[in-house]
């Protein structure tokens, strides 16, 4: 008889519209699955130390239902749940080394306590009433020019923005880790835009409380750094270079945050949607059915979901199509030919026209571009380059 060790998993129930089902998964890889009752009960009592032919033997005579255990256990398999067959160790789908490994949860569990979220609160609240009572406070496009001079400006404000990103990702993953939930810290790309992104897929497993937190700590760590620099702002002398650089935090701290609104692009704010929805994979749904509108596949979500995920995931694509549409649209109409004049502009400076400060700038600007496309276009093949090979591979070939 063929017995099976399975990995540590962590299993939740779940009510999903009318039907009751259970997540299932690893939280070290955070590969995650959602399952009936009876494909619950099958794992439990594999888990106890039943073999496939004992598991198959219980479920027939307890619950009069004929389950191909065997078929269920290769899926398992496939899944990386499976950690030894009759003893033999099941190669492969060990877990990516996380990004800080020696952070512990008893390190940062202080972070997700009540205590410690009322006081972000009440920074918040004390820095909203800062402004209200001093309106030079209010930040302004202004701030981000907080010297005269130009290199300056890019490079502090390139800085302080990849310091609050920095920050941003730590957020997730320090509040990931308080639930004892791994995670990596990596770029990526989301249309032409190259991101920072944190995969805390095993907090999957967690109470839809932990899950909020995490997916809301990012936001968080933003609305902490513009109102703590608020507060510095109130003691500091005005105009000073402490009170410049605050204000420098505070607007870029307050311009990260309108963009999570772009859900279509899977933000932070995308994640609590798809939480409070209750819809398992929102995105990957509501992308098959617009494909499936532009007869580009034959694939239709919607059978196969609930019916109040249908009228989520319908409502999601529009978002999608239409918010995909315009931002390409705007990169094209605007940022592209912006990139363009700046490479103009550039080709210029270098030979020369533009004196020494001009060929200065030049310089800088051309690094940091270079810099930032590079990063972009490693990221996008870490995506994509697998896609890339498939198609290349089906290309026909000709001599």
């Amino acid at each position: 008889m063929t017995t099976v060790r399975l990995h540590p998993l962590h299993m939740r129930a779940e009510q999903r519209g009318d039907e009751r089902e259970w997540v299932v998964g690893r939280v070290e890889t955070g590969e995650f699955i959602a399952v009936p009752p009876v494909a619950a009960d099958v794992i439990m009592l594999l888990r106890d130390g039943l073999s496939i032919d004992e598991a198959h033997r219980r479920i027939r005579r307890e619950q009069d239902r004929d389950v191909n255990v065997a078929e269920f256990v290769d899926s398992l398999t496939e899944l990386g749940f499976v950690e030894a067959v009759d003893g033999v160790p099941v190669p492969g789908h060990e877990p990516a080394p996380p990004t800080f490994p020696r952070l512990r949860a008893r390190h940062v569990r202080w972070l997700v306590s009540t205590p410690f979220l009322i006081a972000v609160a009440a920074l918040t609240a004390a820095a909203v009433v800062a402004l209200s009572t001093r309106q030079e406070l209010v930040p302004s496009y202004g701030d981000l020019l907080w010297t005269t001079r130009t290199t300056p400006v890019l490079l502090g404000g390139i800085v302080v923005a990849w310091i609050l990103i920095g920050l941003h990702e730590v957020g997730h993953l320090a509040t990931a880790r308080a639930f004892g939930v791994n995670g990596k810290i990596s770029f990526s790309t989301q249309l032409q835009f190259l991101v920072a992104q944190t995969d805390v897929s095993g907090i999957w497993g967690a109470p839809r409380r932990a899950r909020m937190i995490v997916y809301l700590s990012g936001m968080g760590v933003n609305v902490a750094a513009a109102s703590t620099a608020i507060l510095v702002r109130v003691f500091a002398t005005p105009g000073s270079l402490t009170d410049r650089i605050a204000a420098l935090v505070v607007i870029t701290s307050l311009l990260s945050l309108p963009g999570q609104l772009l859900m279509f692009m899977r933000t932070d704010l995308y994640f609590v949607l798809q939480d409070l929805t209750g819809c398992r994979n929102l995105y990957a749904d509501g992308a098959a059915y617009v494909r499936r509108k532009l007869r580009l596949s034959g694939d239709d979500p919607m059978p196969r979901l609930p019916a109040h995920e249908r009228t989520a995931v319908r409502a999601y694509a529009v978002a999608l199509a239409v918010g995909t549409v315009l931002c390409l649209g705007v990169f094209a109409v605007v940022s592209l030919p912006f990139v363009v004049a700046v490479i103009g502009r550039l080709a210029g400076s270098l030979t020369g026209d533009g004196g020494a400060a001009g060929l200065l700038d030049a310089l800088v600007t051309f690094s940091v571009s270079a810099a930032y496309w590079t990063l972009w276009g490693r990221a996008w093949w870490r995506r994509h380059g697998d896609r890339v090979r498939r198609v290349r591979r089906r290309a026909p070939h000709t001599a």
